[in-house]
């Protein structure tokens, strides 16, 4: 994580089409050297509670992951959670990981991590934003959404190349 510069937040500003609001740091770069997850204080600068701690920016990704949730990756990810009790255990070790860094910056008196953590898969862009700032092994979800992001033409651009690939996911959907 970097500090952010005023040339980085002018590129985020590009990418979201406003103004970045409460960015304390860029949590990841791509390998093309362009901002693409930023990290946000638990409160904006007007004092609104944003507990979305790591925020998805480059547009590639944002694309990517509206994608997938239109194919209905999250349906089939909820589903394993059901029936995965390892999985479970995982996804619920990255929430409570993601509430624990957050209250490190400011506790918002709540649970709530973002992503539909730790019972469902709601957002794959909150998922794919902190698998991304964390690398691969701390959100099981979110690194599956990145591999499929990286197998999906984003691999070396937008994602490492060295990303694990998406085949290595057991339980994946079949429809992708």
């Amino acid at each position: 994580m970097t500090e952010p510069s005023e040339a980085d937040l002018e590129i985020v500003a590009r990418q979201l089409g406003r103004p970045p609001r409460g960015v304390l740091a860029v949590a990841y770069r791509t390998p093309d050297g362009q901002p693409a997850v930023v990290r946000t204080a638990p409160r904006l600068p007007d004092g609104t509670p944003f507990p979305t701690l790591y925020y998805l920016t480059d547009p590639r990704l944002t694309a990517e992951a509206s994608r997938q949730e239109a194919t209905g990756v999250m349906k089939g990810m909820t589903a394993r959670l059901a029936t995965d009790p390892e999985l479970a255990a995982a996804y619920r070790a990255a929430h409570e990981s993601y509430l624990a860094e957050r209250d490190e910056i400011e506790s918002l008196g709540t649970d709530f991590s973002g992503g539909g953590m730790p019972e469902r898969v709601k957002c794959l862009h909150v998922l794919m934003a902190h698998a991304l700032a964390k690398g691969p092994g701390v959100n099981p979800l979110g690194d599956e959404a990145v591999a499929l992001a990286a197998d999906n033409g984003l691999r070396g651009t937008a994602i490492p190349a060295d990303w694990p690939k998406y085949e290595q996911y057991e339980g994946k959907d079949s429809d992708e």
